[in-house]
């Protein structure tokens, strides 16, 4: 969970945000919104709200993907994270064919 307020801290500074200006933008008390990012225990409701509130979203991802997702946010290159994805048994990636375009 750390790991998670950390990114949400990091998220909210990355776009100009201050706690203040969460209250606004997620209705949550000021208050609420620092016991969050230091030291919460946000509902799943809560985190959906904050997410939003920081265009963006919550996402479970596999950990075997994690390393390919990483790549994908840290190039923004689409062929990277196909290559990255790609399992000795493509029958067994429920991610395959996920980024293949129609064209």
């Amino acid at each position: 969970m750390n790991s998670l307020l950390k990114q949400i801290k990091k998220r909210r500074l990355a776009l100009g945000f201050k706690q203040t200006d969460m209250q606004e933008r997620v209705g949550i008390m000021r208050q609420v919104y620092q016991r969050l990012e230091s030291k919460g225990n946000p509902r799943l409701t809560t985190l959906e709200l904050v997410a939003t509130g920081l265009n963006s979203e919550l996402m479970l991802i596999p950990l075997d993907k994690v390393a390919a997702v990483r790549a994908l946010l840290e190039s923004s290159g689409v062929n990277q994270l196909e290559s990255a994805i790609k399992t000795e048994n493509p029958e067994d990636d429920p991610w395959n064919d996920i980024l293949e375009s129609d064209s």
